[in-house]
């Protein structure tokens, strides 16, 4: 048995391993209707909305909960009830966005793609031309079911250039891949602070051009989703609607502080890219195939190919490479047997190498073979 001296480092998508100073901004507590609490709220929106430069035309709303949370709050607020949205699929979390549009009673059209297949704006374009009634398109940047990263530059000129509505979730790229409202034209794109910001779980927000939102009054289908009446309400008190979820914007804010001493944007995805790199190489050396090709891969997250034998077992490998330290995340393939290997979060190649050998030493303890 092996004994680790530290909590295990996670590769995954989000919950992600996090730094010693946003722990310890978790330390204290803030009262949610104090000012000094409600000046970091506002703060924190500010440069969540700079992020992507969008100071000017668009806003923040924070929202209480997950990413999912974030991704339903927009769908049912913008989407009027009469509208529709094409949703290009090509993995898990796409189907996600058109469960959640059965749900809220919002007609959808799936147009799907391939999981190792980026979504395609010409297709895009030609199902926007064959049913005028849509009206928004529902766009995954990053899908991390694989690691893929969608074409969003050119699908945000097809949807504006036809006059429709463009809503990105960008959970897994904000922050990390470029985005920028200036030139890249959408209603709303939905994050979270559990992801590339490199925060604690627990607020999702959402960056929606203002004059969209002040239009969407009496659409949303729930009280506490509706990101008008959180928006409007901050704007007149500085504060939540409900109990916030305190700890997390205070380490958030944190986050916020250590990503700009980073260097920003460009800075962490230059580390990601670093990670990426480093663990497609060290996986390549022990004989484990990434299921994308170069040319398709994000430097979020990376899928491997299981190995084929007949001793390997998912659970006995998560539990083999958790034991020395390190925490995987299963497939999300409805067809081909894989696992991923996050690159985000308070990692360096350092880290990733010893994800490497964590990985050929318990696959060798299973008795399955891997490259010297």
């Amino acid at each position: 048995m092996y004994t680790i001296d530290r909590d295990p480092l996670l590769l995954t998508p989000g919950p992600l391993t996090t730094s010693l100073r946003t722990k310890q901004a978790m330390l204290h507590d803030w009262g949610s209707w104090d000012a000094a609490f409600n000046c970091m709220t506002a703060e924190v929106c500010r440069q969540l909305v700079d992020v992507v430069h969008g100071a000017g035309t668009h806003v923040c709303v924070p929202l209480q909960g997950s990413g999912t949370f974030a991704v339903e709050a927009t769908l049912g607020t913008l989407v009027p009830r009469d509208g529709k949205v094409l949703v290009p699929n090509n993995g898990a979390y796409c189907a996600r966005i058109l469960k959640i549009l059965t749900y809220l009673g919002r007609e959808a059209v799936e147009l799907r793609f391939a999981e190792d297949q980026p979504a395609d704006p010409a297709a895009i374009e030609a199902a926007l031309l064959a049913d005028p009634g849509i009206t928004h398109v529902a766009q995954v940047h990053c899908e991390t079911g694989t690691g893929i990263l969608n074409p969003l530059a050119d699908i945000s000129a097809v949807v504006a250039r036809l006059g429709r509505g463009l809503i990105i979730d960008a959970m897994s790229s904000f922050a990390a891949i470029e985005i920028d409202a200036r030139t890249v034209p959408f209603d709303a794109l939905i994050a979270a602070s559990g992801k590339c910001l490199e925060g604690v779980p627990g607020m999702g927000f959402v960056i929606v051009r203002q004059s969209i939102l002040e239009a969407s009054a009496g659409r949303c289908h729930s009280l506490a989703m509706d990101l008008l009446d959180q928006w409007v309400y901050m704007q007149k008190t500085t504060q939540w609607r409900f109990t916030p979820p305190t700890h997390v914007v205070a380490a958030l804010h944190e986050a916020l502080a250590q990503f700009h001493e980073e260097g920003g944007l460009a800075a962490r995805s230059t580390r990601y890219g670093a990670n990426c790199a480093a663990l497609i190489e060290g996986m390549r050396g022990i004989g484990l195939k990434p299921f994308l090709p170069p040319a398709l891969q994000s430097n979020i997250i990376v899928t491997f190919h299981a190995p084929k034998h007949p001793r390997y077992d998912f659970t006995a490998f998560y539990q083999g490479v958790r034991d020395r330290g390190f925490i995987l995340y299963p497939g999300k393939l409805t067809q081909v047997d894989t696992f991923r290997v996050g690159c985000i979060g308070a990692l360096t190649p350092n880290d990733i190498s010893q994800v490497v050998h964590a990985v050929a030493s318990t696959l060798c303890e299973m008795g399955v073979p891997v490259l010297p």
